[in-house]
């Protein structure tokens, strides 16, 4: 029998990413897309070399793929541990955790919540939260941890 520090209450999925963060990078990208249109209006860029038009398309195809993950992306908690599926998806288990602790950017957090921060070995793994009941579930975990000290 192995003990496990904490178990959630429930099965928990949400967004990674809050509806302002969505909108954030909603506007971002249309603001490249543009300025990215008017820069290939006013110059030649098919008379520049191969390697340029590689930087440049795969510039645009790392914002696209970024962009469609942030609207996407899901973090789950259950009782294998936390998961956030992503453009790469993060795993930690709950018999791995070390500590847990919320961070957040003062006076922004509407735009970026608090992020859970997990130290499982002698690695840290980031989880975003972007729903309110993922919030209170990553509230619980840092206090269980911090409480474990």
């Amino acid at each position: 029998m192995q003990f496990n520090f904490y178990k959630p209450e429930q099965a928990i999925t949400g967004p990674a990413y809050s509806l302002w963060f969505k909108i954030l990078a909603t506007c971002v990208t249309i603001v490249l897309a543009v300025y990215a249109t008017s820069i290939t209006l006013r110059y030649p860029l098919l008379d520049y070399g191969f390697g340029i038009k590689a930087l440049l398309l795969g510039a645009a195809m790392m914002l696209a793929i970024s962009y469609y993950w942030f609207l996407r992306s899901t973090v789950t908690i259950d009782d294998t541990g936390i998961t956030q599926r992503w453009m790469y998806n993060r795993h930690v288990e709950w018999r791995d955790i070390r500590s847990a602790k919320m961070i957040g950017i003062p006076y922004l957090s509407a735009i970026f919540p608090p992020r859970l921060v997990v130290r499982s070995g002698n690695s840290f793994t980031t989880f975003n939260g972007g729903s309110q009941a993922v919030l209170v579930e990553f509230a619980k975990i840092s206090l269980a941890y911090q409480m474990k000290k």
